[in-house]
């Protein structure tokens, strides 16, 4: 078989493999960014009505190093020790974020809509000694805290650093109008008191110190899984596998990514692995401003931030770039500055690709990767390489094979689950070795993933192993599906499941999202068979109001499939009861 037959397809200004990374870890990254664009603005906080707050590169070096200051000097915690950060968007994230990591300690990003059991299993599975929470949802701790390690809680304000009469306006509005803040009734210290301290408390021989011994292969970040195939599980990443990561993402993007003119839409939150690499490292790394956005959702959230602002990169998931070009605003006045789009995180549909760059005038590229590689493993590379329908080739410095279940690689055109190799793969599972030892095997990682690769070393995925339906012994992938039905007039959403079926073993169920002029069931059974085997063609299609999403906005089909057998098993029950 043909080795690494993308070398190639990929630009001519990007090589095929990295150059010795020139970091010793990921803030020996941060401060040579901080140092080089010292004046320039790094990130800006926007706000659905367009309230804003900013800081300068030179401001986010100084705070974090406060912040470092603080863990180490005034809460004493130990270089290893694990600090959980629950946080939407703001611009708190990226001092605390980045203070974690120049601290010489361990990141746990935790998603601020957790449950409290969600919480506990977090922070108990992580061992993590404080906590960094967004105030609004404070009021879940004292369920929380008893259940676990941390001692040390810091509270942030979703407006720190805006403006004092703005912010004071953001905070009243919280308190009387929205009713979004809770008292905090457990023992805390504010955000700019922890900064306070740290200021008072900090040396240059201090901070220096506290990194003494961290490189490549010391872990920067246990960053967990959605849960997907059980418990959620704490992937290591080095401070390697993030700085690789980031120069790979950067690399692959040759002249569409220019150092210090990039404006960065962040809609994605950044304690997802996406935007944690792609949009708070990289475009850091580039000395570009990102754009903050707390809460994507409704899109016309984003509304204000593309008015006022030259967004030149806008990086997302399929739900998002489609409920865009399905708002008038954005379609009446596409940003105007904008170069180029990446998606990520779920397939991103032809239709929606096609309509995207019709709108704005711009490419639109997917990529592929998991938590676990950091996580970008793929690409499509800008300019006429690039294949609609694939998830590219891999980044440089990287090894992409489909494998069957003995682990043999097989032939271009045949499904196989994709395994990888390279620097961004994570070291393992936090304390679960069994787990590491079934997912890294030989060195290469097993990503769950299955895709085929064509004779020019393009991936393309076919589903996730899990989601496979099985048809009278035929594998159905919701992906192929998905795509078909997308491209429909009148539909903004879909996700497409198996249902237990007495004939077929499983049967195609497609959920929809249609808020104006939806199609008819038989309209969608009829354009699918136009393009589908039979056995793939939806047997039952539900409209439904919307779907369950993750924090980034993949649509979640474990969540429709329970809600299918839910919805057969009550049905059983009351044809028993009828017959009865």
């Amino acid at each position: 078989m043909t080795q690494r037959p993308w070398l190639p397809h990929y630009a001519d200004d990007v090589a095929p493999d990295l150059a010795e990374v020139p970091f010793s870890h990921l803030p020996d990254l941060v401060r040579a960014s901080g140092a080089e664009y010292a004046s320039t603005i790094a990130f800006t906080q926007c706000m659905p009505n367009g309230m804003n707050g900013s800081l300068t590169y030179a401001q986010v070096d100084a705070l974090s190093d406060d912040f470092a200051a603080y863990l180490r000097e005034v809460v004493g915690l130990a270089q290893g020790d694990r600090v959980a950060v629950q946080m939407p968007n703001c611009l708190a994230y990226p001092i605390v974020a980045l203070g974690v990591l120049k601290a010489g300690l361990v990141l746990v990003n935790t998603n601020p809509l957790y449950t409290p059991t969600e919480m506990v299993h977090q922070f108990t599975d992580s061992g993590a000694k404080a906590l960094v929470v967004i105030d609004m949802f404070a009021d879940r701790l004292p369920e929380v805290l008893p259940h676990t390690s941390i001692e040390t809680v810091v509270t942030v304000r979703i407006a720190e650093f805006f403006p004092p009469i703005i912010a004071g306006v953001i905070r009243m509005v919280q308190k009387l109008w929205s009713r979004t803040l809770p008292k905090v009734t457990v023992p805390h210290t504010t955000f700019q008191s922890a900064l306070s301290a740290g200021r008072s408390a900090k040396t240059q021989d201090a901070l220096t110190g506290y990194l003494a011994g961290i490189g490549h292969d010391t872990v920067a970040a246990l960053q967990y899984t959605g849960g997907t195939t059980g418990v959620s599980k704490g992937a290591m990443l080095t401070h390697g596998n993030l700085v690789s990561n980031t120069l790979q993402m950067i690399q692959m993007c040759g002249g569409y990514m220019r150092p210090g003119v990039e404006v960065a839409m962040t809609a994605l939150p950044l304690y997802h692995i996406f935007a944690f690499t792609v949009n708070l490292l990289g475009f850091y790394k580039l000395g570009a401003r990102n754009i903050l956005i707390p809460s994507p959702r409704p899109p016309s959230n984003l509304k204000r931030a593309f008015e006022n602002y030259k967004i030149t990169w806008v990086t997302g998931v399929n739900t998002l770039f489609n409920a865009l070009l399905n708002e008038r605003w954005f379609l009446d006045s596409p940003p105007r500055h904008l170069r180029a789009s990446a998606a990520g995180g779920m397939a991103l549909h032809e239709s929606v690709a096609a309509q995207w760059r019709e709108v704005t005038g711009t490419p639109i590229v997917e990529g592929y990767g998991l938590t676990e590689t950091s996580p970008v493993l793929s690409f499509n590379p800008f300019g006429p390489s690039a294949k609609d329908g694939t998830i590219g080739i891999p980044v440089p410095s990287t090894e992409l094979r489909c494998i069957d279940e003995s682990g043999k690689e097989v032939e271009p055109g045949t499904p196989g689950e994709i395994a990888a190799k390279g620097p961004q793969v994570m070291l393992g599972y936090w304390n679960r070795p069994d787990d590491t030892a079934a997912s890294i095997v030989d060195g290469w990682f097993r990503t769950g993933d299955v895709a085929e690769m064509d004779a020019d070393g393009f991936f393309t995925i076919v589903d996730r192993k899990k989601d496979m339906i099985l048809v009278s012994g035929f594998n159905v992938y919701p992906n192929e599906i998905e795509d078909r039905i997308a491209s429909l007039p009148g539909v903004l959403e879909v996700g497409v499941v198996g249902i237990p079926d007495e004939k077929s073993g499983e049967a195609v169920r497609a959920y929809i999202v249609a808020p104006q002029n939806p199609p008819t069931e038989e309209a969608v059974i009829a354009h699918c068979r136009e393009t589908l085997a039979a056995y793939k063609v939806p047997k039952s299609v539900r409209f439904v109001d919307e779907l369950p999403k993750s924090p980034i906005g993949k649509i979640l089909r474990r969540e429709l499939r329970a809600e299918a057998v839910t919805s057969a098993t009550a049905s059983i029950e009351t044809q028993g009861r009828e017959l009865s």
